[in-house]
């Protein structure tokens, strides 16, 4: 049974192929209308979210699929004490895959041990986001035709920020890639991440503002810091708005730049950026439709054949 619960449990080769789908999917739509005609995806979200959840479920019904599930812990049988397994080994008897965020760490992986049926990972805690960084290697490989040879700055909430590692650890794998860490000191990328960075010779560097790293980038990502993951409203109020990307933060950069986030957003990218053309953020949220419905189609292929 194939899972994805980290960006690493699939190999360059099996990403490529992925994204090569995905590119297929968009040329063609058409042609992938029924291709799921009676499967079944559930949506298992014990956290809130509109892109990630609606972006599986329009991926789904676009392959002519059905899709069933729950868009808050407090409406499922979590609410009455029933386990996570429990919920899994359940749901997995109405569906053939199934598409899991929850706010703890590890979660989706601790259903994948006794699971029927493939689970994505759409989130767990601050820890991962594969399905969002299928997406934004799609969005990276679509505008500079690489993913590989560039500067990658990622700005934010470094620390809480699942999208950025699990970004960290998809970028790192192709040759020539150098981050550039944009946050105060309280939100830092983990030191795990960051050691597992200096083990591998990858280069990297740390700094406090966008100006310093901005004419070297050929990405930038922007993260909102997230209030949900402060244990103390009075650091998130501190920090919330330390960067807000705007047109005069952009002179220096490169006029081939890309920026992007995951969004939502909340007041760090400045909608007076929005008509600038090197914003694809919205590109980013077209292109997870098609990532999804590409996965999707891997694993139950996948599945099929065993």
């Amino acid at each position: 049974m194939r899972h994805l619960i980290d960006i690493t449990d699939f190999s360059v080769e099996e990403i490529t192929g992925v994204l090569d789908l995905a590119d297929k999917m968009i040329a063609n739509p058409a042609a992938y209308r029924d291709t799921m005609h009676g499967r079944i995806l559930a949506t298992l979200f014990f956290e809130p979210s509109t892109r990630t959840r609606l972006s599986f479920e329009s991926a789904m019904l676009s392959l002519g699929g059905s899709v069933l599930g729950f868009a808050s812990a407090d409406s499922s049988s979590a609410a009455k004490g029933e386990s996570l397994t429990d919920t899994i080994r359940t749901v997995g008897c109405y569906a053939d895959i199934i598409a899991m965020r929850h706010p703890k760490e590890g979660a989706p992986m601790a259903g994948s041990f006794k699971s029927s049926v493939p689970i994505i990972n759409a989130g767990d805690g601050g820890h991962n986001h594969p399905t969002q960084t299928l997406t934004d290697l799609m969005t990276i490989r679509r505008e500079k035709g690489r993913l590989d040879r560039m500067t990658v700055g990622l700005c934010g909430d470094l620390k809480f920020g699942r999208t950025v590692h699990s970004l960290i650890g998809a970028m790192s794998r192709y040759e020539g890639v150098e981050f550039v860490l944009i946050s105060p000191p309280e939100l830092r990328v983990p030191g795990y991440i960051t050691q597992g960075l200096r083990d591998r010779g990858i280069p990297f560097c740390e700094v406090e503002t966008m100006e310093e790293a901005m004419p070297r980038l050929d990405v930038l990502y922007m993260t909102r810091v997230q209030r949900e993951r402060f244990f103390n409203e009075a650091d998130y109020v501190r920090l919330k708005d330390t960067y807000i990307l705007d047109p005069e933060k952009l002179r220096d950069a490169k006029a081939d730049l890309s920026i992007m986030h995951p969004l939502p957003r909340v007041n760090e990218i400045s909608v007076r950026v929005d008509d600038d053309p090197r914003a694809v953020y919205f590109k980013q949220v077209r292109n997870g439709r098609f990532v999804r419905m590409a996965l999707i189609t891997t694993l139950l292929e996948a599945c099929d054949e065993h």
